[in-house]
This record gives structure tokens, sequence and C-alpha cells, in this order.
């Protein structure tokens, strides 16, 4: 898949005081560790993402770092503030896109907007003025005096988007900013994502989609059971997590013909009917199970799912 090239502007920022600092952050729910020695920075100007599965701890993380919820040890800095104790004067410089929306279903777009300033002190007189510009950004303009209930779920995450905005944030903190959308709505939101990196803002998200993590970040961490995996750029992990190509094969007895392939190759997968074999020279599998007529397969380059799954497991944890 064709990935974002990494912006300049990291390269640029990688000496600045970090946007977001997490240090040996632990935190216990019923005595279970939920985040368990946590550690990472966020450099400004850079989309850095927070992967992991159900459970690994990624809401608890923001919430901690909004200074929603406390830690129980460790220390978290958020636009240099310390958190939570400096909480409320670090969120006055944050935008936050949480994972539901939570617009007002009786406003309008419009009065969704205006109505959000005023957390921030924000002046009618400035409202209104910001207004247009952040519908033009969102591409509402047409839906400006719509009610929130006859928006699309991706206008209604575009509207989302831009009221994070409103505070012209350094920092936007996104939870599953594209859950739920269809693949033109989610493209839309990736290419405002970028634009509002252009112009230098850093943002933390957390996502499920792999593709989205490796079009959009220039680095990220997997993290399960609220512990650190990696953390590296995205296309560093493929090659040092996986470093090699990937065949998927498909056919009737996946276990007997792992077996019959498996000196072939370096590695080898099974998850349900379908066999992940992980070879520097493809060519021998091509040659055995080419022809077959009960066998399907499919060669490719190594991407951020592999790492992701070989890193947390392919079988569905509940």
């Amino acid at each position: 898949m064709a990935t974002q090239a990494p912006r300049a502007a990291s390269g640029h920022h990688a000496q600045a005081a970090p946007a977001i600092e997490f240090s040996e952050v632990r935190k216990q729910y019923g005595g279970k560790n939920v985040v368990d020695g946590l550690w990472f920075d966020v450099r400004p100007g850079e989309c850095f993402g927070l992967l992991g599965p159900n459970g690994a701890g990624k809401t608890t993380t923001l919430k901690m770092l909004l200074g929603i919820t406390s830690p129980d040890s460790g220390t978290i800095r958020l636009v240099g503030e310390p958190v939570p104790s400096r909480a409320r004067f670090a969120r006055q410089r944050v935008g936050v896109v949480p994972q539901f929306d939570n617009l007002d279903p009786d406003f309008t777009v419009r009065e969704n907007l205006l109505v959000f300033g005023r957390y921030f002190g924000l002046t009618g007189a400035r409202m209104t003025a910001l207004v247009p510009s952040l519908l033009e950004f969102a591409r509402l303009e047409s839906k400006a005096d719509a009610r929130v209930g006859e928006l699309s779920g991706g206008m209604k995450r575009r509207l989302t988007l831009a009221r994070a905005l409103v505070n012209d944030p350094d920092v936007l903190v996104m939870d599953e900013p594209t859950t739920g959308l269809d693949p033109q709505a989610r493209h839309l939101i990736w290419e405002r994502l970028r634009s509002l990196l252009t112009r230098g803002k850093t943002i933390l998200l957390t996502t499920h989609f792999m593709e989205e993590a490796e079009r959009l970040c220039d680095r990220l961490c997997v993290i399960e059971e609220g512990r650190k995996l990696v953390e590296g750029r995205p296309h560093d992990l493929i090659a040092s997590v996986i470093g090699s190509d990937v065949i998927e094969i498909y056919g009737p007895d996946p276990h007997a013909l792992a077996a019959e392939l498996e000196p072939l190759v370096e590695r080898i997968e099974v998850s349900g009917e379908t066999i992940f074999c992980y070879a520097d020279d493809p060519q021998p599998v091509h040659a055995r199970v080419k022809g077959r007529a009960d066998v399907r397969y499919l060669h490719r380059p190594a991407n951020l799912e592999d790492v992701f799954l070989r890193l947390t497991g392919r079988e569905m944890v509940d």
C-alpha cells in the first residue's frame, strides 16, 4: 500500500520540548494494571499513533493525559504543563475529538460551533468571525443551518473535528477518529488531518485502522495490557518485526499444507483457514502452490497490520 512520506517538520522539531510526555505511568482498576509503566513522548508537529487491541489501555491513557483520570504513579506533561495538577490550563491549548460524537442534536451545525466557543471564553463576535473558516475546513458550508440529525456520519465527524479547532489548539487528541465511516468519508478525514499537520499542529490518535496509522503517523507505539511493545516509524517497524514479503494461502487443509511449506519459508502461521508465509525468497512457495485447483494465494509486501497481529496475536481476545 502506498503511504505518505514522513514530513520534514518532524525532523525540524526533533530537538524541541515534547508536546506530550508520559514517563513510567501506571494506573490500576480493581487491582488490575490497566496502564503499566507506559512511557512515550510526542514531538511538536508530528502525528503519533497509539495502537493496541481492545482493553490495551488506550482510552485510559487519553483520560489521564487530559486530567480526567489521575495516574497512580509516573509523570505526565501536556504542552509543558504537569498533569493532572495543571490539566485545566493545558486543555486551553488542546482540541479533543472523542471516539463517539457528542454534538448537541438540538443545535444547528453553526450553533454547535458557536456554543462550544464559550467554553474557551471566546466572545460572540470572535466566534461569528471564526465560524466561516471552520465550516470551510470541515466542508460543511452548505450545512451551516442544518440540524445535527440531518448530517451523515462523515459530516458529523468533520463537525466534531472542526469543533475541536475552535480554540486554535497546539495539540489535537483524537480517539478512533474514523470509526464507523465509509471509505470516502474516512479518506476525507485523513486529508483534513494532513492539512492540520502541514500547519504545524501536533496530533495524538488512537486507531484500529492500520492503514490509517500507516498513512498518517510519523511514529507510533503499540501497547498491550497497558505496556509498550514497540515504538517507531511505521516502515521501520515493518522492516524490523516482519522483514520479508507475505504470501497468504487459502486451502482446504491449511495445517497439512503449512507442514508442506514450512521448510521453504522463514516463518509460517496458520489462522483459521489462512496460511501466512513470510519468505525472503517467495519463488519456492509459488512453485509449490501454483496450479493447484483447490488453493488460492496472494503475494504482497508486509504492512503494519502484519506487525500489529504479530505482536498482539491473530486470535480474538474477549
